[in-house]
């Protein structure tokens, strides 16, 4: 490493000593209410004081461990003397909250970060997992950069039903359509939904949470292996403990997320999230925390990964068979980046104090059909592809890995909704004049849209034509998809139509092209069409007057800029100061 690294810290130089330290009146109220606790003053005089933050709560089934796993980590903070403080965070359940958690990722970040700011916090355990609150408490610690360690949930257990393997969200997908069918009964559709989530912990397939777990660990703020650690596993607790002596040993060497979040650190993050066949969502999360972080990366360096780096994790939707707990089982992370080490920054370094490079030096893969070698991808470039074109001229998404592969090139008329419940009456209707060749089609589902950009993408395929043996077809919003999902779905469309962007001008039998090896997307109508709908279109209804949403609707950047608040960009306004303890 070119860094110089920082002289170690002094108890004098602790952040919590401004509240502690003095002999003054200020000083002795903070004192005074530490001890009428029960703390005594040996416990926290000269320590690190360590916030947990904690997104547990009874409506967060992928956090339900963590009501008994805070104590773990707070038992390894002690043993390395430090001052643990639990401090409960916003909790975001991807299952619970309506209409979308996406909503919520910003208010989530905000709360984080105002409360490391505002209480005498040395160093921070981030404890999230569930989809949104790992890019939630990253953008927190990021914009706060004090010495900060993620603890992911971990995923769950695989599910099961009539000794078939399930996994979360691709299963209820495919089942569900097979109800529709009529190829399954109620009965065996009540089978799967009691046996597809058999544990606490996150999502079991390759959706958006082991994604940016996968992702953190990455960027260099997990402990080496923590991001594919099975939540039931008795190895979680121990890297829960492990992870609050970390926390403490970093605060003394002043590690914080500025010296380990560099460019390459987020290159490493997009080429190891193509090679795990990510979450599409990994996307717009990556791009916002590395905005926070000062790092120009952007869908151009998503696209030049892609074209890359192939997908070697055989896990599901992008993969045909596993779950993670075969990835675990099979050398996890380490072993997968290890694999793929020629397309990584290895002098990177991580909230361990040692390199990526050092984490991952000797990492075996004990299953080469669940990580593959780079020289046998389950395909051939990366999981997901950036389209371009006068319908999406900020770009879109799409995962060539995990949809029928006939529509990689594809054109075929729009079928267009302005709200999902008038397209979910259509889809349910069998005498629909509908081929597979049409193009579904889904505006206003974007960040102002939504609200919030729902993971409405995965359009639901028309029953008529899953009676006719149907699968996928090609679809098309401003919205995204649950990283769990699969199919021939393009997603974040950009500008998205609620503020006028082109989406919003198509109409029904509008010829719609896509060819993704030319990473290529249009409508066939003309310039001058296209400029006159435009002018002839009239903007909708505000979704909010008031509120924490007029807050959302005023201030969300579009999906390619990372749906972030413009004024939490590092370049808006004037560095924060330090809070008056006065």
């Amino acid at each position: 490493m070119t860094e110089q690294t920082p002289r170690r810290k002094r108890p004098e130089d602790l952040r919590s000593a401004r509240w502690f330290g003095p002999a003054d009146l200020r000083s002795f109220g903070h004192r005074s209410r530490a001890m009428q606790m029960g703390y005594a003053p040996e416990e926290w005089q000269g320590r690190p004081v360590i916030a947990i933050l904690n997104t547990w709560s009874d409506l967060q089934p992928c956090h339900a461990h963590f009501k008994t796993r805070v104590e773990d980590v707070k038992r390894g903070i002690l043993m390395a003397g430090g001052f643990p403080v639990e401090l409960p965070a916003l909790s975001l359940s991807e299952t619970y909250l309506k209409p979308t958690s996406m909503l919520y990722r910003n208010m989530l970040a905000m709360d984080a970060e105002e409360l490391l700011r505002a209480h005498p916090i040395d160093g921070v355990v981030l404890m999230g997992g569930c989809d949104k609150t790992t890019p939630a408490l990253l953008l927190a610690a990021t914009s706060m950069n004090l010495p900060a360690i993620y603890v992911p949930a971990g995923p769950m257990l695989r599910g099961n039903w009539h000794g078939k393997v399930l996994g979360s969200g691709s299963d209820s997908w495919k089942y569900w359509d097979e109800l529709r069918a009529g190829k399954i009964t109620e009965k065996d559709w009540g089978g799967v939904e009691a046996g597809i989530a058999r544990s606490y912990g996150t999502c079991m397939t390759m959706g958006t949470a082991s994604t940016m777990t996968a992702i953190a660990e990455a960027v260099g703020m997990v402990l080496p292996g923590g991001s594919s650690m099975l939540a039931a596993d008795a190895g979680h607790i121990r890297l829960a403990s492990e992870s609050g002596r970390r926390i403490v040993d970093a605060v003394w060497e002043d590690l914080t997320p500025s010296r380990i979040q560099t460019h390459d650190a987020y290159e490493n993050a997009i080429a190891v999230a193509m090679a795990m066949g990510c979450s599409t969502n990994a996307i717009i999360h990556l791009i916002a925390m590395a905005k926070r972080a000062g790092q120009d990366i952007g869908l151009k360096d998503f696209e030049r990964y892609s074209r890359k780096v192939p997908v070697i994790g055989n896990v599901r939707p992008s993969g045909d068979k596993y779950l993670m707990e075969d990835f675990f089982y099979a050398g996890g992370i380490l072993a997968l980046m290890n694999s793929m080490k020629e397309h990584l920054h290895l002098d990177c370094l991580t909230i361990n104090g040692r390199t990526l490079g050092e984490n991952i030096e000797g990492a075996e893969v004990y299953n080469d059909d669940v990580i593959r070698p780079l020289t046998n991808p389950i395909y051939g470039e990366g999981s997901l592809a950036v389209l371009t074109g006068n319908l999406a001229p900020d770009g879109c998404v799409i995962k060539p890995a995990a949809m029928d592969q006939k529509f990689l090139k594809h054109s075929g008329p729009a079928l267009v909704f302005d709200d999902y419940p008038s397209l979910k009456r259509a889809v349910d209707d069998e005498s629909w004049e509908i081929t597979a060749d049409h193009v579904l089609v889904l505006r206003n589902a974007g960040p102002q849209g939504g609200p919030g950009m729902p993971e409405w993408g995965m359009l639901p395929m028309p029953k008529k034509l899953l009676k006719e043996g149907h699968r996928d077809m090609l679809r098309l919003s401003d919205a995204r998809m649950s990283g769990t999902s699969y199919g021939a779905c393009v997603l974040h469309v950009a500008p998205e139509s609620f503020v006028g962007g082109p989406l919003a001008l198509i109409k029904t039998g509008d010829i719609i092209s896509i060819d993704v090896e030319a990473r290529s997307i249009r409508v066939e109508i003309s310039d001058d069409e296209m400029a006159a709908r435009k002018a002839a279109w009239h903007p909708p209804e505000p979704r909010y007057e008031r509120g924490y949403g007029y807050m959302f609707s005023k201030h969300i950047q579009q999906a390619n800029e990372g749906c972030d608040f413009d004024f939490l960009r590092t370049d808006f306004g004037a560095p924060i100061k330090e809070p008056s303890i006065y």
